[in-house]
């Protein structure tokens, strides 16, 4: 299944650790990682995934982007998200 990239070493995305391909899990932002045609895949070690939240996450990828995720300081960002989410949920 993995073919030549069985030897392969990726960096997990939530610690930093180097792992085996063959040990870390595919990570996929957008939540589709079955639709594989022209995808590249970011990994997490076993453990970090086991770490992970595996509930439903329909929409949080959008959401991160327009609240600036990566973009803008801690605290601006928290505040977008905020907005967002409770403009989302009827909260606001």
């Amino acid at each position: 299944m993995l073919g030549s990239n069985s030897n392969q070493q990726v960096t997990c995305i939530a610690c930093g650790e180097k792992v085996a391909r063959e040990d870390a899990r595919e990570y996929d932002k957008h939540g589709d990682r079955w639709s594989r045609e022209d995808k590249t895949f970011e990994y997490l070690c076993k453990p970090c995934h086991r770490d992970c939240c595996h509930q439903n996450r329909d929409g949080l990828e959008e959401t991160l982007v327009a609240a600036d995720a990566g973009r803008t300081d801690h605290k601006t960002f928290l505040r977008q998200y905020c907005e967002l989410t409770a403009d989302n949920t009827g909260l606001n």
